[in-house]
């Protein structure tokens, strides 16, 4: 049996980069309410490592989940996205 492992994809800008090989993503969704159907933004920050720290602020990137590398680092820097 071939199980096929689907990786999250986010995309974000970069709005931090103080820390070393860490960067800092906010992420920015457009969600729905559920009862009265308005959409609304929503946004979060997730802390991506960047081992070359390639990557500075007003970057948009790519990040995807893996393995747990510290407590609030979960999500890697893929790539960077072309405006």
């Amino acid at each position: 049996m071939d199980k096929k492992i689907i990786k999250r994809i986010l995309s974000g800008i970069v709005v931090s980069e103080r820390m070393d090989k860490t960067v800092v993503v906010l992420v920015s969704t457009i969600k729905k309410h559920a009862k009265y159907h308005k959409q609304y933004k929503s946004s979060k920050k997730y802390y991506a490592h960047d081992p070359k720290n390639e990557y500075h602020v007003g970057d948009e990137v790519s990040i995807v989940g893996i393995r747990p590398i510290s407590k609030q680092k979960k999500w890697k820097v893929i790539s960077k996205d072309n405006k």
